[in-house]
């Protein structure tokens, strides 16, 4: 009766994702990019015009996998992504081929 399930996030809002070598990565254009700067390119990554997810979003999701409502649950990827996902694949519209 052991369950194993993974939660993937997408930029969450912690000291991490606030550090200027993040910011570099985010912002390669800049000499010293600020954390406003590189602000302006975290949506890109998602789907949804966010920048970040809060911590509690993730913790949210982790209880939620942990409680008895998620007892049959099992060998899940649950993203917790802002719809990045789609951002990353970039699928062609639909009647164009592959």
């Amino acid at each position: 009766m052991i369950r194993a399930n993974v939660v993937h996030p997408t930029n969450v809002a912690t000291d991490m994702l606030f550090m200027e070598p993040m910011h570099r990565a985010f912002r390669p254009d800049l000499v010293h990019p600020t954390r406003a700067d590189a602000e302006l390119a975290f949506p890109a990554q998602q789907a949804m015009p966010i920048p970040y997810v809060k911590p509690v979003d993730i913790s949210n999701a982790v209880l939620f996998l942990t409680s008895d409502e998620a007892r049959y649950i099992t060998g899940m990827q649950l993203r917790v992504d802002a719809g990045s996902l789609p951002q990353v694949v970039r699928l062609p519209p639909l009647g164009e081929p592959t």
